[in-house]
């Protein structure tokens, strides 16, 4: 089990878990209009074995079962998405009431059971008919992400304890739209460019419109990557920095200065950025409340001359990996973690995504310990003084990977794909010991 425990931490202190609305919610019916990633998936060669979320873990028929596990380990929190589709199918315009009713029995559900709702509003499953006028290349997209936001607030804000604008804004630009990886699937540099700066235009956009709207406690959730030098040479570490600014500082200085970072703009986006981007950064970088950090892994990185564009490459590193291939290092959440509060911002941290992806079964001590040493890496933040208030594990359940479909399990809960049965792993018990006191065998 655990070395720490929760009093470690402090009285106020979150934990939770976190899942994805497209990752787990299936029910692709009651008027869900379509989503990039329906179309991206049900492209062949796309994800593995053709994979999609057309069931994923049927959250939408299960989601009172999942509650009931997040309440028997004793979390404090849910951090869930709101599926766009499910509730605008169009994207803008009318609405889809059947959409609006599931989430309000999944928000009460929380309440009932003592579990505090932190709400994602985009985790990636854009409205197919949004991606026809462009997507996230198209400017307008943040006037889209605004009003959308303000519906969700007028229906369910007064019952949110926390708010995140967009879930990894740069799997949503440059993994989306430089490397291909996920929907929509480009590998264009102008259209990365342009992903880049209106994802966060539209997170800005969407903050002032819910505050005007006098909605609280409203963040963002970044993604973080400790890049390090592939060796010591010069070359090697500006390798490295360079990376740094196309994960972390594109982001943290976009959010917390109000301007992109000078190696990225010169390196690659920067012939290619939109008009007047510059008068916009006073909305990107609009006051938060919270900011959430999700941390995997680290990478190492090598200069790579060939390439006239981001002339960079990332090399195999030698540490113990996760069946995702990412490094586990630990000690990069401390640092991510103690950099953000030392160079950008004194608003609370939330993790809100750590966690690895392990083998098939329910016996993953291996996944113990990745969490053990990260909580770890926690409390050692907070001893250098991160103010981090909060903890969420992912996943809840095993569920769709995205690109890596049903391959990559990540949850706390195996889930059966053929029967949708959920089985708590040792992982869970682990949580359910630090959190309760009490294993699920003893309580059995």
């Amino acid at each position: 089990m655990f070395s720490s425990k929760r009093a470690d931490f402090g009285d106020d202190f979150i934990f939770g878990t976190a899942t994805a609305s497209y990752q787990i919610e299936g029910g692709q019916t009651d008027g869900r209009g379509s989503s990039i990633w329906d179309t991206f998936s049900a492209t062949p060669g796309n994800t593995y074995n053709g994979d999609t979320g057309l069931i994923a873990c049927d959250h939408y028929s299960r989601w009172a079962e999942d509650l009931d596990l997040l309440s028997d380990a004793g979390f404090d929190a849910y951090r869930f998405s709101f599926s766009w589709p499910r509730l605008i199918p169009e994207g803008t315009g009318a609405r889809n009431e059947k959409g609006f009713d599931f989430y309000d029995r999944v928000i009460d559900g929380m309440l009932e059971r003592n579990i505090k709702p932190y709400a994602t509003l985009y985790h990636w499953d854009l409205p197919s008919a949004l991606q026809d006028k462009g997507g996230w290349m198209n400017r307008d997209i943040a006037g889209w992400l605004a009003d959308y936001a303000v519906e969700i607030n007028k229906r369910f804000g007064d019952r949110l304890a926390a708010t995140a604008t967009i879930n990894e804004p740069w799997c949503v630009a440059f993994l989306s739209h430089m490397l291909g990886v996920h929907a929509p699937g480009y590998r264009d540099l102008r259209a990365a460019a342009r992903a880049s700066h209106h994802v966060l235009f539209a997170h800005g956009t969407a903050i002032n419109a819910l505050r005007a709207e006098g909605a609280k406690n409203l963040g963002i959730v970044l993604n973080f990557e400790v890049a390090q030098g592939a060796t010591g040479k010069p070359e090697d570490l500006a390798a490295a920095r360079l990376w740094d600014g196309i994960f972390n500082r594109w982001y943290l200085d976009g959010v917390f200065k109000g301007q992109y970072p000078a190696d990225v703009l010169e390196k690659g986006f920067g012939p290619y950025m939109p008009d007047g981007f510059e008068n916009d950064m006073a909305t990107v970088s609009a006051p938060l409340d919270w900011l959430g950090v999700n941390y995997y892994t680290r990478g190492l990185y090598a200069a790579d001359p060939s390439r006239s564009v981001f002339p960079i490459k990332k090399v195999d590193g030698p540490l113990e990996k996760t069946e995702m291939g990412w490094e586990i290092f630990p000690e990069g959440l401390e640092e991510i973690l103690t950099r953000i509060a030392a160079d950008y911002t004194d608003i609370p941290l939330a993790v809100t995504e750590n966690g690895m992806a392990e083998v098939e079964g329910t016996d993953d001590p291996r996944r113990i310990a990745y969490y053990d040493a990260h909580l770890s890496a926690v409390l050692a933040a907070q001893k250098r003084g991160a103010n981090v208030t909060g903890y969420f594990g992912w996943s809840l359940l095993d569920n769709f990977e995205w690109a890596e479909g049903y391959a990559k399990r990540f949850g706390l809960v195996h889930v059966d794909y053929d029967t949708q049965k959920r089985t708590p792993k040792k992982s869970y018990e682990a949580f359910k010991m630090l959190l309760t006191g009490a294993n699920q065998s003893q309580v059995a």
